[in-house]
């Protein structure tokens, strides 16, 4: 029962929104009562939260695997933005799961927390994998990387372009810069 209304959650926020969808939707979509909807994840906040989570396990065991096939950390650095263009090459990409979720969300609920936790893995993610690198200053790296991700997930969806040549062009732009070596 959890995992057929997670997955009708899952469709249709994903596809039109957390705030257009009611439970009754989701409810019909999963074949199950209102009641049950509620018996299972107690309330619609509480049913996001877990779609975002779904989301997020889906999302970092892709990148994970994608970056599997580079072996230089350099190149699992500009990787991320390589496996992130084949999530915008997906037929029914619509953005950020996160971002949208957030945007309609009520300050400081379980919602934004879910955003931000997202947040923080993929600065980590792209913080650890400057260092690997031998990124000078990978902090403030990561944090630049990290702002490139987010904005071309927004230039995907807004400009209905699944190329993240761009991203990786100015990533590692920004590595050069940064003083990174070519090979490592």
């Amino acid at each position: 029962m959890r995992d057929r209304i997670l997955a009708a959650a899952d469709e249709l926020f994903y596809r039109e929104g957390v705030q257009t969808v009611g439970v009754d939707r989701i409810s019909k979509r999963a074949g199950a009562s209102k009641k049950s909807l509620y018996a299972v994840f107690g309330s619609k906040e509480a049913l996001v939260v877990a779609y975002l989570e779904a989301r997020r396990i889906s999302i970092e065991e892709a990148i994970k695997d994608g970056l599997a096939r580079f072996d230089a950390s350099r190149d699992r650095l500009l990787g991320v933005f390589e496996v992130q263009g084949d999530v915008f090459a997906s037929p029914d990409f619509n953005g950020c799961p996160f971002l949208a979720a957030s945007a309609e969300a009520a300050p400081g609920s379980l919602v934004e927390r879910a955003h931000a936790d997202y947040r923080a893995w993929v600065r980590a993610l792209l913080t650890e994998l400057a260092a690997e690198a031998h990124v000078p200053n990978h902090e403030a790296v990561g944090r630049e990387l990290h702002l490139l991700y987010d904005a071309a997930s927004v230039a995907a969806n807004a400009d209905r372009d699944p190329s993240a040549a761009v991203a990786r062009h100015a990533a590692a732009a920004i590595l050069e810069l940064a003083g990174t070596p070519r090979r490592c």
